[in-house]
């Protein structure tokens, strides 16, 4: 009898508790990979994920992977897409179905000996000063381990463990971020014709992806109020920070083959007053096809990914504020307030009398597919998440890390995806029209590394921690970071830094870093690019050198990586808004004297020939014109515009102007040279 009762006690205790080398809440792509590499070194690993589903946005709709550079993928995230891919003929590289990529991913941690717990969130968890020692889920179970690992979209461990974070957006001023903060954009004009075209993705013409209001349109309803979905404009300055993120959305594969052809269902919550807005679109562009309100990109066996683009698609900007710091309740209803809209809108498409025949018989053409996401109704399983919490870390990956601070010594990793923000709200203008605000989506980063530091939370906040997802990174740097193969790769470098944590019985803040690199390498990561050794950047060229992402800005500048620009990338103005955008550059001098001014700017012959520049120097202002579509002198990047003198207490103040400009106005980096 006491044998008997012994062995029903262990069983109890075995049921409510586990234990492991690294506990790992999160089953995102990030989760594991972190959690396959952890178990390749020896560890024991359980990967804990709150929802049904493990993969994240990479087997829950996400099936055309946004990669930027390829050349800056490798190991474990460039392992497992070509798996994925050759797992089924015919598949192309980052574009496999989700079904594909969620049986490579439990392949994998099959194979790696990865125990994996699904629809449990967290719960709780104990901490001992600045370690975690135990996280409890909602079943009850707690799950003890030496390392602890956050790979959720949300961030609740790193938050439940008191490690500082960040919701929403910080300003200009306090990371010097040109492109910080509130951002409310102005009218984009769009041509009929490009509106009419359909997406290239599937042999249409135009940019893939467009941010931005393309007309005027009303936002007011009869009643002079704003119509659902436009918001009143606050008091906020451009570049003042607030609490606000980018838009959410489901990333839905959608195909047109008739044997796997499932309709888009009408929600049981549908209300077509939601889509005033959208009926607006539509009838300010008389033609415009299903191909251009949203983008879909092909990706294998006649699927295709469909996605956000424009005023008014799968994005559902200003509802989602709530979710990083929301309770369980709160992020039930945002989520299942996403699927209504964007199941209603298809509906609405295809059906309100109001949308012409053609634009209705399009969108009745594409549907879900039957052998996705068959236990969730072929709806996706995954929430795009773009932006949760972020943590304030050892290190905060900002916009200049993207852009002309791109080498780390602690380098674990490389993004080069643009600086890609969607929607975050629509706002009413002074005239009662819509205004999309936050978004910017042209804005080029360079191949860039990321830091180990911007993984690890602050020491004295947490030092058996890592954070590969919710990463320390401004809002802006976060734009580029957000993407799945950026999250794997870090998160396979969190992998081994855990285990060699483990084994050297330090913090996660104390490992040796350069050895961790060299594991990296063995492993095939990328963590540099040959050909960046030869791009000119500011910090190595001669006198005093200052590049366009460092300048203060009025407009909407486009960024470009044309030529052989300093850092990069520079600037223009897209033939457009003339004598409304201005970039100036403040420098000071070390010393009182005589400086050389001399520009930068991506030479061509669609470039203006007559670029307004001022100089503001020791006796007055000076006004120069540069022919931009002269080349500068062969083996030089700049061209002089004179000699001023300048004092070592009042700044040199260089600005270009695009005023009556008959051409493409640029600008990149401004040099003063002492005389």
């Amino acid at each position: 009898m006491r044998t008997r009762l012994l062995f029903i006690l262990l069983g109890c205790f075995s049921a409510f508790a586990s234990e492991a080398d690294l506990v790992i809440y999160g089953g995102t792509p990030a989760g594991l990979s972190a959690g396959i590499i952890a178990a390749r070194e020896g560890a024991t690993v359980v990967i804990i994920e709150p929802t049904k589903w493990i993969g994240g946005m990479v087997t829950g709709g996400l099936c055309r992977t946004d990669v930027g550079k390829e050349q800056t993928i490798g190991g474990f995230p460039r392992e497992f897409f070509t798996r994925a891919a050759a797992a089924k003929p015919g598949s192309e590289m980052w574009y496999a179905e989700p079904n594909v990529n969620l049986a490579t991913f439990h392949a994998m941690l099959k194979e790696a000996g990865v125990k994996v717990v699904t629809a449990q969130s967290l719960k709780s968890i104990t901490k001992e000063d600045v370690r975690i020692t135990s996280l409890t889920t909602a079943d009850g179970t707690t799950y003890q381990g030496k390392m602890f690992m956050d790979a959720s979209y949300e961030g609740d461990l790193m938050a439940a463990a008191k490690v500082s974070y960040i919701v929403g957006r910080e300003s200009r001023a306090q990371y010097g971020e040109p492109l910080a903060g509130y951002y409310p954009m102005p009218i984009r004009p769009r041509t009929v014709g490009v509106m009419e075209s359909d997406c290239p993705s599937i042999g249409g013409k135009g940019p893939a992806y467009i941010h931005g209001t393309p007309a005027s349109i009303s936002g007011l309803g009869a009643d002079g109020k704003p119509i659902f979905g436009v918001f009143t404009a606050s008091k906020l300055q451009p570049g003042d920070a607030d609490h606000r993120t980018q838009a959410y959305n489901f990333r839905i594969c959608v195909t047109q083959r008739p044997d796997i052809f499932v309709p888009f269902p009408k929600p049981a919550n549908y209300e077509a007053s939601r889509y005033e807005l959208l009926l607006r679109l539509i009838q300010a562009f008389p033609g415009v096809r299903f191909g251009r309100l949203f983008h879909i990109g092909l990706t294998s066996h006649g699927k295709y990914d469909l996605n956000a683009q424009g005023l008014f698609s799968t994005d559902y900007p200003g509802v989602n504020f709530g979710y990083p710091d929301g309770d369980a309740a709160t992020r039930a209803r945002i989520w299942q307030d996403h699927i209504d809209f964007t199941q209603g809108m298809f509906w609405f498409l295809g059906h309100d009398e109001r949308v012409p025949r053609s634009l209705r018989e399009q969108a009745l053409s594409w549907g879900l597919c039957k052998d996705e996401f068959a236990d969730n109704h072929h709806w996706p399983y995954a929430l795009y998440i773009r932006e949760g919490r972020r943590m304030i870390g050892e290190h905060v990956m900002v916009q200049k890390d993207l852009q002309t601070d791109i080498f780390k010594e602690d380098g674990v990793g490389m993004g080069s995806f643009l600086i890609d923000c969607h929607i975050v709200q629509r706002i009413l203008a002074e005239d009662g029209t819509v205004r999309d605000e936050g978004s910017f989506q042209d804005t080029p980063a360079l191949p860039y590394q990321i830091a180990y530091r911007s993984l690890t939370p602050k020491r004295t906040e947490c030092e058996n921690l890592l954070v590969p997802v919710c990463l320390s990174a401004s809002h802006i740097a976060y734009c580029s970071l957000r993407m799945e193969p950026v999250y794997m790769a870090l998160g396979q470098a969190c992998g081994l830094a855990a285990v060699q944590a483990i084994h050297g019985k330090s913090s996660v803040q104390d490992i040796d870093v350069k050895a961790l690199r060299e594991k990296l390498l063995a492993q095939k990561a990328v963590l540099e690019l040959p050909e960046l050794a030869n791009m000119p950047r500011s910090a190595k060229l001669p006198g005093i050198v200052m590049d366009d992402s460092q300048t203060t800005q009025t407009g909407h500048w486009t960024g470009s990586t044309y030529g052989n620009p300093v850092d990069g990338a520079s600037v223009h103005d897209a033939n457009a808004e003339k004598g409304k955008l201005s970039i100036t550059y403040t420098l000071q001098v070390p010393a009182s004297g005589s400086y050389e001014v001399r520009v930068s700017y991506a030479a061509a012959p669609n470039r203006a020939s007559n670029v307004p520049v001022s100089i503001q120097h020791a006796d007055g202002t000076a006004a120069a014109t540069v022919n931009q579509k002269r080349k500068p002198p062969q083996d030089d990047l700049f061209i002089s515009i004179g000699a001023f003198q300048f004092d070592k207490d009042k700044p040199a103040v260089i600005t270009i102007r695009n005023d009556n400009t008959d051409g493409i106005t640029g600008a990149d980096a401004v040099q003063l040279l002492p005389k």
